[in-house]
């Protein structure tokens, strides 16, 4: 990407457009476009229609979402779908009607089906039915992969789309009843250990395993695949399979999560397994060869993420 170039980071002051906007101020990027949801609600097409044609950027990097757990995503499943959809169709066709050839959209693992086959390829999207308890935010995210695919198709645009893991890291939301299971595993050891607490209520068996991915890993990985030439993306993409993954490549279970963030944090209580609780699907893990054929791997382990983390969690409470 051109450093005098005008980029539009859309979603800039959740967990993956901050870690983005970092990146990119990191590496000299200073033409950098931003606007709060309460200068820019990205629902309303008429008011993001006028901010392109206003701001014209050359660049639009999309990480504007709604995301919670799986708390969030059961309470609020009207909310997540509709959100979504109409924030990723408004901007990517404002995009387009604007003449901006280049775009990259996050979407997020939960698009590929419940059982399928581990570690998840991108050739999985589509091929089996969703977990239930976050169905409408995946079939959300899904659609605007389809919408990147179809304008390239239509319109020849080099819209381009990436799957994250599940992402933790500085900017992480920690309110217990819309966070996702490591910010929410952080805070309750920390508040327990502060409490003397003698147990640790964690949700469900402890079974599943998930991949947990830095977001710093993430905005690195993201102006990676920015700056891929289009004969070096092709490669490794087709033409209605063109996302790719996102990821560390291994996983670990929900138990052991919870016992690592534990010995970080300092709490020595015993670990208590909600299991009238939901486990969610029981295993995510990505296929992250393609991106690492390309020349991209994660470098921050897992365990130096979360200490990062909460020093991070521990400078806001102070």
């Amino acid at each position: 990407m051109d450093r005098q170039k005008r980029i539009y980071i859309a979603g800039h002051r959740g967990l993956v457009g901050s870690a983005i906007v970092r990146r990119l101020q990191a590496d000299g990027y200073e033409n950098l476009i931003f606007k709060s949801h309460q200068v820019l609600d990205l629902t309303q097409q008429s008011a993001v229609q006028t901010f392109f044609q206003t701001e014209k950027p050359d660049y639009v990097i999309l990480a504007a979402a709604k995301v919670g757990g799986i708390l969030a995503n059961n309470s609020y499943p009207a909310d997540f779908i509709y959100q979504n959809l109409m924030m990723e169709a408004n901007i990517i066709h404002s995009a387009f009607q604007n003449k901006i050839k280049n775009l990259l959209f996050l979407g997020s693992s939960c698009i590929y089906p419940k059982f399928a086959e581990q570690p998840m390829k991108e050739e999985s999207l589509l091929t089996g039915v969703l977990e239930n308890t976050n169905e409408p935010y995946a079939i959300a995210k899904i659609a605007g992969i389809k919408l990147c695919e179809s304008y390239n198709r239509q319109f020849g645009t080099n819209y381009r789309s990436v799957m994250p893991t599940n992402l933790y890291g500085i900017g992480d939301n920690f309110d217990l009843n819309n966070s996702h299971v490591l910010p929410a595993l952080l805070r309750k050891c920390h508040e327990a250990k502060c409490q003397n607490k003698k147990t640790l209520e964690v949700w469900g068996t402890g079974t599943p395993r998930r991949e947990f991915l830095n977001v710093d890993d993430l905005a690195d990985a993201c102006l990676f695949v920015m700056n891929l030439s289009n004969e070096i993306y092709q490669t490794q993409t087709q033409p209605m399979l063109s996302h790719l993954n996102i990821g560390m490549g291994e996983d670990i279970s929900i138990r052991e999560l919870a016992e690592l963030i534990a010995r970080v944090v300092g709490f020595e209580g015993e670990l208590v397994f909600d299991i009238s609780k939901p486990d969610g699907t029981p295993r995510k893990l990505l296929d992250v060869s393609r991106l690492k054929n390309l020349g991209w791997q994660a470098k921050i382990s897992l365990e130096e993420g979360i200490r990062n983390t909460y020093a991070w969690y521990l400078q806001q409470l102070n």
